[in-house]
């Protein structure tokens, strides 16, 4: 992958690590300090960032954008396990255990990140081990996250599935008494994200609609009619 770097002057309430979790704890000026030794570089739409067994000795940082983490099966098939957004951090793993990566990381959109060589994260955790401690935590949701997930897929049916995922999209009110979210994602990426496939996808929307829960606008767009219903739905 060849990264196209970006100059990491910015304003002073633009700092790439100012909106990220890991560096929230520490002043302005520690994290005038911490920028100092972050490269920011910018990705393109579909640009694979890494691949499986590759030495990722780095961490990212997403700043904009989104980026994909999946695997491929030996059948060829993707699984996107989950979708990084601006806050989140991968290349964790390579840092803590010293392994290589099992997965790919894809840019779903033009973004940037903020990149540590692990060698300038160590030395910033010596100085600032609240930035350890946070990305414990970090790594500590992600894991409930995917057990929650793994739970779901045994236990939990594919409108469940879908219904628990609109729930937790960012909303915005649309009128009386509904709601507007908007997918962030394409179908077939969510469908993978939800471990079924984008005709059941479809099938599971199409359901929700005539059965007067939402209403479908366009490919993204989906006005929640009744939030009590698909509530109920996503128990």
């Amino acid at each position: 992958m060849k990264l196209e770097l970006v100059d990491v002057t910015e304003r002073s309430d633009d700092l790439c690590v100012a909106r990220v979790p890991l560096f929230q704890a520490l002043t302005h000026g520690e994290q005038l300090d911490v920028a100092a030794v972050a490269r920011q570089v910018k990705t393109a739409k579909g640009e694979q960032i890494y691949g499986a067994g590759d030495n990722v000795s780095q961490l990212m940082v997403v700043h904009t954008g989104m980026i994909k983490i999946s695997r491929i099966s030996a059948d060829g098939q993707e699984q996107i396990i989950r979708v990084l957004h601006p806050g989140d951090f991968v290349g964790e793993s390579a840092f803590l255990g010293g392994g290589r990566p099992d997965h790919y990381a894809t840019a779903l959109e033009a973004g940037s990140m903020c990149v540590f060589r692990h060698q300038d994260l160590g030395q910033l955790i010596g100085a600032h081990p609240s930035i350890g401690l946070r990305m414990l935590q970090g790594v500590s949701r992600r894991l409930d996250a995917t057990e929650e997930r793994l739970a779901a897929v045994t236990s939990v049916e594919v409108g469940g599935r879908l219904a628990r995922y609109l729930v937790e999209l960012p909303a915005k009110r649309s009128g009386h008494d509904t709601t507007r979210v908007r997918l962030p994602l394409a179908k077939k990426d969510i469908a993978s994200l939800l471990d079924t496939t984008p005709e059941s996808l479809s099938r599971q929307l199409r359901r929700l609609q005539d059965a007067g829960v939402i209403a479908l606008e366009g490919a993204r767009d989906i006005v929640i009619l009744d939030i009590d219903r698909l509530l109920h739905l996503a128990e």
